[in-house]
């Protein structure tokens, strides 16, 4: 590409980026709206010209006091969603051996990945994110200085690979339709991003000069860009020193069948390529990017917050509150009336009527006297009893979860418990955007791993009965498609003691003769927090792993079973294996009679124990 080709195209791409940013302001004001209440700053509003103004004092002495109920609904809803958030799974497409294997692998990986790249931690940003704004995005990449170190060289590491998740902010991501309904409906997606000029020649080796920018609306920063106060919440954002990074990523089309990622910054082109990522159905290409909302909005892109529903509500609660703080103002200061040239007004004003006060007014005038303000209205206290009633409906929030405190009409535990699952409910359509979110960046895992690792790589992880297993495994092994990601609730340590007492109750854990098991006893002292008095390993789940390896073993020829086999559990697994669909379809017949023979030795085995 020669120079006049590198301008024209950063001409075209920073265009592009400002007419996103232009079509999409509306939409950024009101997160900044949003931001801003949460943060206390709720004397303010979005002008006819697009920007935030602060709302002034009608009369000096105007009470303008925040009583802020939208924070502490919106701390209540990110604890609950964070609690809530699931933990990352894997499970087979089916119970055939291969499957096992591969949702075992796959799950191996997936949880070595949440490790690394502390998914939790960016589940957590997210949830802010998508709570405040209502929309919220994680950028799954693969980073090659990540992972295990397999060597050097020279003075730099070289190691093995993996993914990293990024929580962004929706500030950052612009599409190229506001009306899709997801990433999936995009053609075009701009991820822009200010940078220092230092990170960014460390990173792509390509100087650019810096200015000031105004990290959340990625424009040059000065007067006209708005109070930095109005805009973050309270926070500066000016950064010094600064460009603006624009990653463009687009589909693949007619030209460019792997799609296509141009990067750019000031009025350097800082990279070039296809979309480097296999992270779509069927290892097609994609965005490397995921998406999460609060609450889904048909026809818009973006997601909605809880936080827009409340603004109206809170502007009027601090108006009565303010209003009725006046009226309490006048009835404990007073309003003196007083007949003109009578006193010195003056110094009236200055010590007001203090008791004890000797007060020297003209002969033959009216003196001083206090204006009859009345009672405070009941009026007031109706309002705000009601204001405060919908701050509970529209929150979708309970007494529990704001006052940490028993509501006054239900006292028994049964109802007590239908209102935690009705508060539930109302949180579960976020809760399932979250689940879906999780799912997603699963699958992302997988394909990543599958694309980066060719040649033969070990994974070490804690396996069933806390053993360390170690896989190794390159990309043909990792069956991304061919299994099932999901998502399991996250239980509190008293909900896991529960469940395990009512099992224990109901007899579900004993064996035929009623006795718990050692295995089924140290899982229970695991799951309740004492695994060190946990005596021995998981015998069981050691035994069913032996007897899979056996299956894959039989077909390179005869297997030995061994006098400390555990033959039952043997015979179940190879008996399994048998009526499976992928042994069916080997239609092997050697194969089937060294299972059988193998069979008939654990039967033997048992008979002799007898």
């Amino acid at each position: 590409m020669n120079e006049k080709e590198e301008r024209e195209l950063v001409k075209e791409i920073q265009e592009d980026f400002e007419a996103r940013r232009e079509a999409r302001l509306k939409i950024e004001r009101g997160w900044q709206l949003n931001m801003n209440f949460v943060s206390g700053l709720q004397y303010c509003d979005v002008g006819p010209d697009g920007e935030l103004f602060e709302e002034g004092k009608r009369y000096y002495w105007q009470s303008k006091r925040v009583f802020n109920h939208i924070a502490p609904i919106v701390d209540s809803r990110i604890a609950k969603l964070e609690k809530m958030h699931p933990m990352l799974t894997v499970r087979p497409a089916s119970d055939e051996e291969s499957d096992i294997r591969a949702a075992e692998l796959a799950k191996g990986i997936v949880s070595y990945a949440q490790e690394e790249g502390d998914l939790d931690g960016c589940i957590t940003q997210a949830i802010a994110w998508s709570e405040i704004c209502g929309t919220a995005f994680y950028k799954v990449l693969w980073n090659n200085d990540k992972g295990m170190e397999i060597g050097t060289d020279g003075e730099r590491s070289i190691c093995e690979g993996c993914t990293e998740i990024v929580a962004l902010s929706p500030f950052e991501v612009y599409p190229d339709d506001l009306s899709a309904s997801g990433l999936g409906d995009v053609e075009s997606l701009i991820h822009a991003k200010a940078m220092s000029v230092k990170k960014i020649y460390e990173i792509y080796g390509v100087e650019v000069e810096g200015r000031d920018i105004s990290e959340f609306s990625l424009s040059p920063f000065s007067a006209q860009t708005g109070n930095s106060a109005m805009q973050t919440g309270g926070n500066k954002n000016e950064k010094k020193d600064h460009e603006i990074v624009i990653e463009r990523y687009t589909r693949a089309d007619e030209k460019h069948k792997n799609g296509r990622v141009e990067i750019v910054a000031g009025d350097k082109v800082l990279y070039i390529g296809e979309l480097p990522y296999r992270n779509g159905k069927g290892g097609q290409r994609d965005f490397p990017f995921v998406m999460q909302k609060s609450l889904s909005l048909p026809g818009c892109f973006y997601g909605g917050s809880i936080v827009e529903r409340l603004i109206p509500l809170q502007r009027a609660y601090n108006a009565v509150r303010n209003r009725k703080h006046e009226f309490m103002n006048r009835l404990t200061m007073g309003v003196v009336a007083v007949e003109d040239g009578s006193v010195d007004t003056e110094e009236l004003e200055e010590e007001g009527l203090s008791p004890g006060k000797i007060l020297v007014y003209r002969q033959g005038s009216t003196p001083p006297d206090w204006l009859k303000e009345g009672e405070i209205p009941a009026e007031f206290s109706r309002e705000e009893e009601r204001l405060e009633e919908e701050f509970l409906l529209l929150g979708e929030t309970n007494e529990f979860s704001r006052n940490a405190s028993l509501p006054t009409n239900v006292t028994s535990a049964t109802g007590l418990k239908i209102l935690l699952e009705q508060y539930n409910e109302k949180m579960g359509f976020t809760s399932k955007n979250i689940d879906d979110a999780v799912k997603e960046i699963g699958r992302h895992i997988l394909r990543l791993f599958k694309q980066f690792s060719p040649e033969k790589r070990l994974l070490r992880y804690s396996g069933n009965g806390k053993s360390v297993q170690n896989f190794y495994f390159s990309s043909s092994d990792i069956s991304a498609d061919d299994v099932i990601v999901q998502t399991e609730e996250r239980s509190t340590p008293e909900n896991v003691r529960n469940n395990l007492l009512q099992l224990l109750e109901l007899g579900l854990l004993t064996d035929s003769d009623g006795k718990i098991t050692e295995e089924n006893k140290n899982r229970i002292l695991t799951a309740l927090g004492f695994a060190s008095f946990a005596a021995t390993k998981d015998l069981t789940s050691l035994h069913e792993d032996k007897a899979r390896d056996e299956n894959i073993s039989f077909a390179a020829g005869n297997v030995e079973t061994d006098g400390y086999d555990d033959h039952e559990v043997h015979i179940r697994e190879h008996i399994r294996y048998l009526l499976s669909e992928e042994f069916k379809n080997k239609k092997d017949k050697a194969l089937k009679e060294r299972i059988l023979l193998h069979l008939e030795e654990h039967k033997k085995q048992i008979v002799k124990g007898e």
